[in-house]
Order: structure tokens, then sequence, then C-alpha cells
């Protein structure tokens, strides 16, 4: 090749060079460095969110069971409530685990009704609510010997039994993707087709909890455990409707968060949301047992987080990846993460064997897209000095776009490069 086409060799990869050079960095030019953005200015750590006092969403059992509505005891009355000179009847229950009494009882089964009392024959109703099952014994002895004068006292025979406890149905719907072994499975598999897709399992079961364990603890270990990684870290209950609009109003008025007043105002239900982790800058979680307490209708709703990914393009892969629920992820390990390298040295490729067109240099500047109060903001860094900054270190948040792209020196010396290892080449091949 002569001298007159070796220039304009050179001089058309000069030109296409400056084309580059001119609009590759338009992006760039605007964004804000991260060295001059304050540390987590527009970062919400993950990292420092610690597990709450799983204690606090058990309710505290008194240490005598107390009677109450729908509660139902076994009575034998001689004479009454049975006949004289027979043995009382023996209930056997069927099942221990759901709600029944730990043994067999006596006598015959009469519900608590919803006022608190028991209606026995011969006898006005009795109140029981709030007794033990012998306080209970006493007041019917009370009612038949001294306040009817029915039985002689110290001559009746009167047997009071818990025959079955009372239950509470609960609803709990979870969005888990199913167990820890398939979620990493799935996970390995998202990471390969570099896309996250929400593969989560929908389960919604109906519960009888006993009393005293209707409360998030004990929901949440009947329908499975605790949350997984793949759901969000709270717990939200939605209970029963309220009794007028008054009531609803002055709920309303006391909520802060607005996405909890859209579900109030569609749902017609008070909504509770109960965080299971929480950081130092989070309000302290106080938790009262009006707060905790399940009652019959309610529904415990374990929320899926198939939302909390980013994205990735330029000279990584395009790709759409999960946001780890726990801990922090940095830009550099967001880059790991979708297959790129952070280390590459000359003569390397920082996207290793998933994309074409690596140069001698490899690509260091990267671009963070982010939406900010419904405006975008480009944060940009360097993966050079972000090793030995952490304060370029940007934390990921959801919906961030990452792009991995050349600067204008490396555009140049790569453009440089190939243009002079071109010519070398086609001199090499008209020399043969």
């Amino acid at each position: 090749m002569g001298v007159g086409a070796k220039a304009s060799v050179i001089t058309v990869a000069l030109m296409a060079l400056a084309v580059v050079c001119a609009g590759c960095s338009n992006v760039a030019r605007q964004a804000i460095s991260a060295t001059c953005v304050q540390p987590n200015a527009l970062d919400h750590p993950r990292g420092d969110r610690r597990p709450i006092d799983f204690s606090k969403l058990r309710q505290d059992a008194p240490p005598v069971y107390q009677l109450a509505a729908r509660d139902v005891l076994g009575i034998y009355v001689e004479g009454v409530l049975g006949k004289v000179d027979e043995a009382p009847p023996v209930y056997m229950p069927q099942r221990w685990d759901q709600g029944e009494s730990s043994g067999p009882a006596l006598g015959f089964p009469v519900p608590i009704r919803e006022d608190g009392t028991v209606s026995l024959p011969l006898a006005p109703p009795i109140v029981v609510a709030g007794l033990t099952v012998p306080q209970a014994e006493d007041e019917i002895r009370k009612a038949y010997t001294v306040n009817q004068q029915i039985l002689r006292p110290g001559r009746d025979r009167i047997i009071v039994t818990l025959m079955k406890k009372r239950t509470y149905n609960v609803l709990v719907v979870r969005e888990d993707t199913g167990s820890q072994q398939n979620f990493q499975a799935q996970q390995v598999l998202m990471q390969r087709r570099a896309m996250y897709e929400a593969q989560r399992i929908g389960v919604t079961k109906s519960i009888e909890l006993p009393a005293y364990e209707n409360d998030v603890l004990h929901a949440l270990a009947e329908s499975g455990g605790l949350p997984g990684v793949d759901t969000k870290n709270e717990v939200k209950i939605m209970r029963g409707a309220f009794k007028s609009a008054a009531e609803r109003d002055e709920y309303l008025r006391t909520l802060v968060d607005p996405v909890t007043r859209a579900e109030v105002m569609n749902t017609g239900r008070k909504i509770q949301r109960i965080p299971l982790r929480v950081g130092p800058a989070d309000p302290p979680v106080e938790l009262t047992q009006e707060d905790i307490i399940l009652g019959n209708g309610d529904i415990v709703f374990i929320e899926s987080r198939d939302d909390e990914v980013f994205y990735t393009g330029g000279m990584l892969v395009g790709g759409q990846y999960p946001l780890p629920r726990d801990h922090d992820l940095d830009v550099l390990g967001a880059i790991a993460m979708s297959g790129g390298s952070v280390a590459a040295a000359a003569g390397g490729s920082a996207v290793g064997n998933r994309s074409s067109g690596a140069g001698l240099f490899p690509p260091t500047r990267v671009i963070v897209l982010r939406s900010v109060n419904g405006q975008q903001v480009a944060i940009k860094l360097s993966t050079k000095t972000a090793m030995l900054n952490p304060q370029e270190r940007v934390l990921v948040q959801p919906d961030d776009f990452i792009i991995l792209e050349y600067t204008g020196f490396e555009v140049a010396m790569n453009m440089l490069m190939n243009t002079v290892t071109f010519n070398l080449d086609v001199n090499s091949l008209f020399h043969r």
C-alpha cells in the first residue's frame, strides 16, 4: 500500500473518530459525577436493615385459659342436665390439633353465645365470658344451689369441662416462589437468560387458629413460615369491613401512606402494614396486641417484590436482573452480576465473551439512569476510580438502568490501534 493510501485510511479513521467522540458522550456530559453526590443522597440502603423481634408478632396469652364466645363447654348437672345415678357422657375428640381440647371431656356440649352467656335448663342465662373453667363451674353451681335453689348445696354433682376451644378463620395469601432450592434454581436460569421474570407460586390458604394463637406469627407458621427473599419485607393485614362510614373516615384521617389510603377506599377494609426489617432511619416498630391479633375474616397478605429489578445496556448485554432484598448491591456488583468485568486490564475485555467489538482498551465509564421524583437523573462514574473510592460505588435502586461505555480516550485509542493493525495486516498481505 502506498503512502497516499495509508494517509487516506488514517484520515477516514480520524474523521470517524471525530464523529463518534462528538456523539457518544452526550449523556455523559450532562450526567452528574458520583463524587459530586452526597453519599446516600440518591440511595436507599438495604444492608443496614435488621430483622425485628419476631416475638412481637405473637400475642401474650394469659396464664390460664379464659372463656369467650364460641367456646364449647362440656356441662353435666345431675338431675337437670343428665339423669340421676347415670354417668356423665364422655366426649372423645377426633382431631386434637384443630381447636379440640387436649383430652377427653365430660358432659353435654353447650356453646357460649355471642353475649358471653350459656343457656341451661331451669336457670336464666349465666355469664361465663372472661372466666376460667373452674370459675364457670362455680357460677353454674351458684345459679342452681343459691339463686334458683334447685339443688342442695354440698349434694350437687356439677361438672364443667372445656370441650372445644374457639377458633378464628383467617385467610393467608402468599406470593412466595416456593422452596428455597427452587428459588435458587430459578435465579440461575434467570441470569443465564439475562432476564428476570416472576416465577412465584401464589398460595391461598384458609386456616383455623385456636384462641390465643390467632396472631400474625402463628398464621405465618401455619402457612409456610416467614416470607422468603422474593417477597417484600412486610406483612399486610386486611381487616374486616368498617362498621360505618364514620369509622372508616376516622381511620383514614390517621393514615399518611397514599397507597394504603387508596387500598382502604377500594376494599372498604382496614389495612395495616407490619415491617419485618427496619433500618436506623426507620421509625421504631411499636406493635400493640390489637395490631397482631387476628379475627374472623382477616386476610394476611405476603406480597411479591417482582418489580424490584434493574436493567443493563451499552457494552453490557442487555438484561433485567433482580435486586437483592436484604443487602446492598453497588454498581460494580451489578456489572459483575450481569457478566461484565470491572478489573479488566488493557488488552482484556470488560464484558468477557458476552459481547463483540471489545478493543484493546476496555470500557470504563458507567452511566446510571435513575428516576428521582418523576425526573430522570444521570450519574456517571469510572470503574477504575470506583475500585479505589467507595464514594463512587453508587447503590443500585429499583428500575435503575446501568450503561457501560467507552470514554473518548478509549474510543480514540481503540480506533487508532485498530487502524494500525489493519495497515500492518494489509502491508503483510501485499508483501507476500
